[in-house]
């Protein structure tokens, strides 16, 4: 059989593989909190830095909408759909968009949005009591590394869009 060489398959890998992995690591890390610590209960704390379970969120990032999962479960499916949308059918229109580091940062997106979205599907269906936040620093609330890959994720899908910016001046 012919070997096919598609340039675009490989940006689909990076993409998938980056937020496939980032959902594994979300959830494995949740999992271990959720197993070894008792709420209130701190695995180490250094400085401003501490690893603790906290009690679980039934809303969005920083304690947002608290209770209304049904409606961030939408809201996640929407997102999602709208990254991939972008990832298929944007980029071959305007291949400007394209680069390395814009698909990392939408796998970082897709991979924490999906994270956060297995959490709250199974709080609507009584296996969790919300999502596990566990990372603290300082006085920033509680998160965990689906919030942290959503965050980070954004930051470098703007910085991505800096040079296009500066090509309209």
């Amino acid at each position: 059989m012919p070997k096919v060489n598609n340039p675009r398959a490989g940006r689909y890998v990076a993409f998938f593989l980056i937020a496939l992995l980032l959902v594994v690591a979300d959830q494995l890390t949740k999992g271990w909190i959720r197993e070894n610590l008792a709420i209130g209960q701190s695995l180490w704390r250094w400085g401003i830095f501490e690893i603790a379970r906290v009690p679980p969120n039934t809303g969005a990032a920083f304690g947002l909408f608290p209770d209304q999962t049904f409606l961030l479960v939408i809201v996640s499916g929407i997102g999602i759909a709208f990254i991939l949308v972008y990832a298929f059918l944007i980029y071959r229109r305007y291949p400007f968009l394209d680069s390395w580091l814009s698909r990392v940062a939408l796998g970082m997106i897709l991979g924490g949005t999906i994270g956060n979205l297995i959490e709250r599907i199974r709080y609507l269906l009584g296996q969790l009591g919300g999502v596990t936040d566990f990372v603290h620093i300082g006085w920033w609330p509680p998160f965990n590394l689906a919030d942290s890959a959503v965050v980070v994720g954004v930051i470098l899908f703007i910085y991505t869009l800096f040079p296009l910016a500066q090509k309209r001046d």
